[in-house]
């Protein structure tokens, strides 16, 4: 799907660069796109290790050998900024309007850690004087006064990965903490912080929806301001693919939506996004984002990175395992892939964002993210206001509820033939 990006062989004087401004001389040479001007920008710090490898777990997570304890915090806060630095000249002049740092469980890390990591960022990159900056966080890591240590370090907004409080729920999804860990950790985020987001998961093995009820009354019982809903999927590589549990049908799982839907629209908080729900105000800046198509440089163990030229938007992936993460990046060498993304491949790239929100996308972002014409995505247009799968203005494209009930079947018109 998409291409590698080879070194410019033969420019003049390219041997004599430093590899990150060689990348950046290949990066702005003449190409396919024309893109007007770079979209917003933000900032991915991955922080791989977490207590226990979750059964349904995909992302690249590593169980810390002998606890939080032996973690090699400095050495890996050393490697994260000798790869933003590597990073820079790429990025070099533009403003971060969000930093997410994400895991892996990043609350294992101390908050002396935290303050440390956001210092080092603020002082080499320019960041938006209200950034927001999220801290992913993990009930079983919770201590008292531990979360207001990350808000007095700069974290912002906190995001909690609570998934259930029903300990019989917990218990089947693995995780570390039970029902009481993840009511004192809610609690001491709304203490702590004026915007915080809970992850909730349904269609657990043996749910009904008697027990999602239950679960999200809980949930909007302490008003978050944000929850994040997430349907259980069986991932390939994870302990669920091997020995899959016993989840709802489908049909069940679709009604556990409607509810959850239902129940957050009752409490005040909108479906801005396919997964996410919130009151107004506190949409999460990083993650919209994402789905607008913008930028962003992703760093640490693993990390995904997608930047714009002005010519091209090129992707970026870090190399997975701590420890070679490490190495290479001291070593001022992170990334394992870097690849041009095919003017073919664009319109999909940007429809599988864009179309999981609510309010759509404006067509003048299209053309700005992807350098394309309009043209470029007009027979799949058509064919989804066909359906009855968007509704069109002059300006802007929204899914309609039949395209949000089906939106892979709406994102699939966009895919390159």
């Amino acid at each position: 799907m998409s291409i590698p990006i080879v070194p410019a062989g033969g420019a003049p004087g390219a041997e004599e660069l430093p590899a990150p401004l060689r990348d950046v001389r290949h990066s702005m040479r003449p190409g396919v796109l024309s893109l007007g001007s770079l979209p917003p920008l933000s900032l991915y710090v991955h922080l791989p290790w977490c207590l226990k490898k979750c059964p349904y777990c995909d992302f690249n997570s590593h169980e810390a050998q002998g606890g939080s304890g032996d973690l090699p915090e400095a050495r890996y806060l050393d490697a994260l900024m000798a790869d933003l630095e590597a990073a820079l000249p790429l990025v070099w002049g533009r403003t971060v309007h969000s930093v997410f740092i994400g895991g892996g469980t990043p609350s294992l890390f101390s908050p002396a850690s935290i303050d440390r990591l956001i210092g080092d960022v603020r002082a080499r990159l320019r960041l938006e004087a209200d950034a927001e900056i999220t801290l992913e966080a993990n009930p079983g890591t919770f201590e008292k006064d531990r979360f207001r240590a990350y808000r007095a370090a700069g974290v912002t907004r906190l995001s909690v990965g609570v998934q259930s409080f029903d300990d019989r729920f917990l218990k089947a999804l693995g995780r570390v903490h039970d029902r009481a860990q993840a009511l004192a950790a809610v609690q001491e985020a709304a203490q702590a912080f004026d915007t915080f987001n809970l992850d909730i998961m349904y269609a657990l093995p043996g749910q009904t929806l008697e027990d999602l009820e239950r679960d999200m009354a809980l949930a909007l019982s302490m008003a978050p301001p944000h929850i994040s809903i997430y349907h259980l999927t069986i991932e390939p590589n994870t302990y669920f693919a091997k020995f899959p549990p016993q989840v709802p049908e489908d049909d069940q799982a679709y009604a556990m939506l409607d509810r959850i839907t239902e129940m957050t629209g009752a409490a005040g908080l909108g479906r801005y996004e396919i997964s996410a729900y919130a009151r107004a105000g506190h949409a999460c800046v990083h993650n919209t984002n994402y789905w607008q198509f913008g930028d962003y440089l992703g760093i640490g163990a693993g990390a995904h990175s997608k930047i714009s030229f002005a010519h091209r938007v090129a992707r970026q992936v870090r190399f997975r395992d701590p420890k070679r993460y490490m190495a290479q990046a001291l070593a001022g060498n992170a990334v394992a892939q870097d690849q041009e993304v095919r003017r073919a491949d664009l319109p999909f790239e940007f429809m599988l964002n864009a179309l999981r929100l609510r309010e759509g996308f404006a067509l003048q972002d299209f053309i700005d993210r992807t350098g394309l014409p309009l043209t470029a995505i007009a027979g799949a247009l058509d064919e989804a206001e066909r359906k009855g799968l968007i509704e069109r203005g002059m300006a802007r494209v929204r899914p309609t509820e039949r395209g949000f009930d089906f939106l892979s079947d709406l994102q699939e018109l966009f895919l390159a033939e």
